[in-house]
């Protein structure tokens, strides 16, 4: 078999019993063989300032490095204010940085949402749908994903037992390995 494509899930939450960490892990054991998902939590991304950008810290260089590796990038974010996390879009700044030199340029790009609530995340990835273009590669349009109720769907642990949430994730995950197989290609 061939080397699998490695993909950033970059979990848009701080919280230590974040559901989007519990999806993205989820997605890193439901992924095909063809993907290998590299799980990253924000926690350790300073704040960006331009001012910083002569000699940046090494949090945004390791960071945009992972990146600039990756054959693409997931983002699994939470809605907060019917936007993103505001250390989400810090991650995406840092990233995108410096200016023409953004380092998911060219990456294809998968979004989940999830909410406990009813809407399941809608804003937050029409945000980042308005947000990414120009500074990333190409957004996949179909599957589109947005997860509502996901309050129940773990256990204690953090696994994944929801069976339809679960379903959800496996086709939304394949359908990202072909999209990333293709924009690789």
């Amino acid at each position: 078999m061939a080397t699998p494509y490695n993909v950033v899930v970059i979990a848009g939450s701080l919280r230590k019993e974040s559901f989007s960490l519990k999806i993205a892990n989820a997605l890193a054991k439901l992924a095909p063989a063809t993907l290998k998902l590299d799980v990253v939590a924000l926690h350790g991304i300073s704040f960006f300032n331009q001012d910083l950008e002569a000699a940046p810290p090494a949090d945004w260089v390791a960071f945009r490095e992972k990146l600039q590796k990756s054959n693409g990038v997931l983002f699994v974010t939470p809605e907060y204010n019917r936007s993103i996390p505001g250390v989400l879009k810090n991650a995406i700044d840092v990233g995108s940085r410096p200016y023409g030199k953004s380092s998911f340029l060219g990456k294809p790009i998968g979004i989940v949402s999830n909410s406990p609530g009813a809407l399941g995340g809608v804003s937050a990835a029409k945000h980042l749908q308005n947000i990414l273009p120009g500074i990333s590669g190409p957004i996949m349009g179909q599957p589109e994903i947005y997860l509502n109720g996901i309050g129940d769907a773990f256990d204690d642990k953090g696994n994944l037992t929801k069976e339809s949430v679960q379903k959800v994730l496996q086709q939304y995950i394949d359908a990202f390995a072909a999209f990333v197989e293709k924009q690789n290609k």
